[in-house]
């Protein structure tokens, strides 16, 4: 019970630090960047600034839907990024460019959450149907498998976070560097909207820890019966 309390709670919270990014986002979304440059230009001029050249920089699709995919060297942002001339356009398309910038020079952190990738994928998809199937047919070897699976996941949201923060950390001193921050109001927007989009990654490794835990106690504390 105290761990289905304790499930709950992360659960709760989970989707508080989403909430706050949300609004974060939106808050500084109504405050223009002393620059002027949209979130496309914006990280254009960092990976420029840092040296990559072999980067695109796309429109995607859906509401706040930003990545980078080292796969085709490619960065997407969504179009209130790509064509916001926000301060939290700014910090977002900056984020997005620390990952290009962590490719390029071979960070090992995202080299291996890359490697993580099809596991957690087929662990996020197929891991808790096979642990209910398994614990409702008491099958101790079904469970168990999707217990693996969903290990994977969880393994995958431990590796982000390193990724996450050091992207977050790449993007304040590369915009400081590039100049394109103006200004402590600017900086601290910035800070901001990255700090609460780090604690949704922070909170769902936390959450994916401890469901981990929840179900390993019960595939091998009833599994075997």
């Amino acid at each position: 019970m105290p761990f289905l309390l304790l499930l709950l709670v992360l659960s709760a919270l989970a989707m508080a630090a989403q909430s706050g990014f949300k609004a974060a986002f939106r808050r500084y979304s109504q405050v223009p960047a002393g620059c002027g440059l949209t979130g496309a230009e914006a990280a254009a001029r960092l990976l420029r600034h840092g040296g990559v050249a072999d980067v695109r920089v796309e429109l995607a699709a859906g509401r706040l839907s930003d990545h980078y995919d080292p796969r085709d060297k490619t960065l997407r942002l969504s179009r209130e990024v790509f064509l916001g001339r926000s301060v939290a356009a700014l910090g977002v398309a900056a984020h997005e460019a620390g990952h290009a910038l962590q490719h390029a020079r071979g960070y090992l952190p995202l080299k291996l959450r890359s490697l993580a990738v099809p596991s957690a994928s087929l662990g996020s998809s197929l891991g808790f149907p096979l642990i209910f199937v398994g614990l409702f047919l008491h099958s101790f070897q079904l469970a168990g498998a999707g217990l693996v699976l969903f290990a994977a996941v969880v393994l995958f949201q431990l590796i982000s976070l390193p990724v996450e923060f050091d992207a977050s950390r790449r993007a304040k001193a590369s915009l400081a560097e590039a100049s394109l921050v103006r200004g402590p109001e600017e900086a601290a927007g910035v800070d901001k909207v990255l700090n609460a989009a780090a604690m949704t990654y922070l909170v769902a490794a936390l959450t994916g820890v401890a469901q981990l835990l929840y179900f390993a106690l019960a595939v091998f504390g009833g599994g075997r019966r």
